[in-house]
């Protein structure tokens, strides 16, 4: 069978338009499609790929695991799930791990406990749960409706109740939403799909303490954060702030489909036999390969590496901002960045996208006016430069018409 992106529109449901680019091999951070065309990878699957494509250590394991054992439910347990889980809990505030596929059900489950948690413990009127202008927090309608933009969740009928929004780092905003009917506050510790944007230290410190004070349950959604991406293994880590539950996924698996939630004894053991499942959570073959994924990233060295990798890419973007005067800023932390767009190029980022393609670059947008890079963790140096000096040509052409 001859496979074409016009295929695509034959056979799939529509909420996706692809690039024309079809890519069938990868290799580190570089990519090539269908017709041998190179890519350097800066998107890393959306933060996915964070020991870039085809990792040895990673096809090692899934091979492995492959010829072992693939599928159990949760009727019973599996060695590589339990090795993980240990790995997780040794190196987080967590005692207890829950495991599902991707990062919506992870916060799916993290909403359902916090829910559960404050029935139990509180009674039926501690329902409330607080999010953020702009926050991502999956698919599901639960999640989509907690996350703060209502175009994700608008058109579906009526919406899980008792949610409620402020913007991120308003924390007159915030305390006045808070109060004792407040079961849980949903935050990312650094807003990936709403911009790129980091919390301030007071601002993070103060929502914890608000929710000790009010005994509302702190979620971390690090989805996107975890697992290296800012240069601590968890981004809270960074913050001296520590949840009552968090969420990871999308680096956890290096691109094997996984998430999990994990939180503390006290709170975990509301989620008792039948409150919550997953038919595929804590697959064997998912858990093998996180399991190398995590031993790999979770070193001084690959950690030290981002920090050292974020200081090239700022000081690239820099350079090029100097000859072509297109960026206000570049946001974030670690290998989570977003060059924000100055005034004179606003709304365009999905043209620096598109020039960035056709000069051999993947890259990503988080909204209209700001170009995110979630490369690789341990990307060669060589491949930044490259990549940099292919996202210039982008810049030029995007400048120069």
């Amino acid at each position: 069978m001859q496979v074409t992106r016009s295929l695509f529109d034959d056979v799939m449901v529509p909420n996706y338009a692809p690039s024309a680019v079809i890519p069938v091999k990868g290799s580190g951070s570089r990519v090539w499609d269908q017709n041998g065309q190179e890519f350097i990878d800066f998107a890393g699957g959306i933060a996915v790929n964070c020991l870039g494509h085809c990792h040895p250590a990673l096809v090692t394991a899934l091979k492995e695991q492959s010829e072992k054992l693939w599928h159990l439910s949760n009727v019973m347990t599996n060695e590589p799930a339990l090795r993980l889980a240990k790995k997780m809990t040794d190196a987080t505030f967590a005692d207890k791990v829950y495991f599902a596929n991707s990062g919506a059900e992870a916060n799916e489950a993290a909403l359902k406990l916090a829910r559960r948690y404050a029935l139990d413990v509180y009674g039926a009127d501690k329902t409330g749960i607080i999010a953020f202008n702009k926050g991502f927090h999956g698919r599901t309608f639960f999640t989509v409706t907690v996350g703060g933009q209502a175009a994700y969740s608008d058109g579906f009928g009526p919406k899980p109740a008792d949610i409620s929004h402020c913007d991120y780092n308003d924390l007159a905003a915030f305390e006045a939403l808070i109060n004792d009917k407040t079961c849980a506050v949903m935050m990312e510790p650094l807003q990936g799909e709403g911009g790129i944007i980091s919390p301030t230290p007071e601002f993070v410190q103060a929502v914890r303490e608000l929710c000790t004070k009010h005994n509302a349950l702190l979620i971390f959604d690090e989805v996107q954060t975890g697992v290296g991406r800012t240069g601590d293994l968890y981004a809270y880590q960074g913050l001296a702030t520590t949840p009552d539950i968090l969420t990871t996924a999308k680096a956890l698996g290096g691109g094997f489909p996984i998430g999990a939630m994990i939180t503390t004894k006290d709170i975990a053991e509301h989620l008792k036999v039948g409150t919550h499942g997953s038919t595929y959570g804590g697959n064997p073959l998912a858990c093998a390969v996180a399991e190398a994924a995590f031993d790999t990233v979770n070193t001084p060295e690959v950690l030290a590496g981002v920090k050292e990798r974020e200081q090239m890419f700022r000081d690239g973007l820099a350079n090029i901002n100097a000859k072509y005067n297109v960026f206000s800023e570049v946001r974030g932390k670690g290998l989570l960045l977003g060059a924000v767009l100055n005034t004179d190029y606003a709304g365009r980022a999905r043209d620096f996208l598109v020039a960035s393609t056709e000069q051999g670059l993947m890259s990503l947008v988080a909204g209209m006016d700001v170009i995110r890079f979630t490369p690789s963790l341990v990307i060669p140096k060589e491949d930044i430069i490259e990549g940099l000096a292919r996202f210039e040509k982008a810049v030029a052409h995007v400048v120069n018409g």
